[in-house]
């Protein structure tokens, strides 16, 4: 298996999101051999501020092979983690990190900062970035000009 088989994976979590109303973005954990140990959606519009892909993610893998310590995976994520998940990579001991699209307003792994490789850390991941980038940024669109639209025509209705 191979970062697009992973990607791909990624990708299908986060039009589930995307269909559930949740910003697309989706996240798997794969440990060293190839096997996805962890999956996780969006899920912060349920209620859940830290409803994170890659939390969930983090969280899944972690209970799946009874350890906090997710030494030699790699998180597979759609989108640029956030300074919360950047961290949670770290804490989790995450050794390599691959996303999609970048993150302009909130990307802390290259873009507005990069956590997950400052050395006054005690633990730095490997970054790949930009695989499947435009599938990745093209969901996010696509929800966002559907939220969009919704939106307008709440305004007509309310006010005709």
């Amino acid at each position: 298996m191979d970062e697009a088989h992973w990607m791909a994976e990624a990708l299908a979590l986060a039009e589930e999101a995307g269909a559930a109303g949740e910003i697309p973005v989706g996240a798997v954990i794969v440990d060293r051999h190839g096997v996805i140990i962890g999956r996780g959606r969006n899920r912060r519009e349920s209620g859940d501020p830290l409803g994170h892909a890659e939390l969930i993610a983090i969280a899944e893998a972690a209970q799946s092979i009874g350890d906090w310590r997710l030494e030699g995976t790699t998180m597979v994520v759609t989108l640029e983690p956030c300074a919360m998940c950047a961290g949670a990579l770290v804490n989790a001991r995450v050794a390599k990190l691959i996303f999609g699209a970048s993150d302009p307003k909130a990307g802390f792994c290259g873009t507005l900062g990069n956590l997950v490789q400052d050395v006054r850390l005690n633990h730095r991941l490997e970054v790949v970035s930009g695989v499947a980038a435009e599938e990745s940024r093209r969901l996010l669109q696509e929800f966002f000009q559907g939220l969009r639209k919704r939106s307008q025509v709440t305004e007509r209705w309310q006010s005709g």
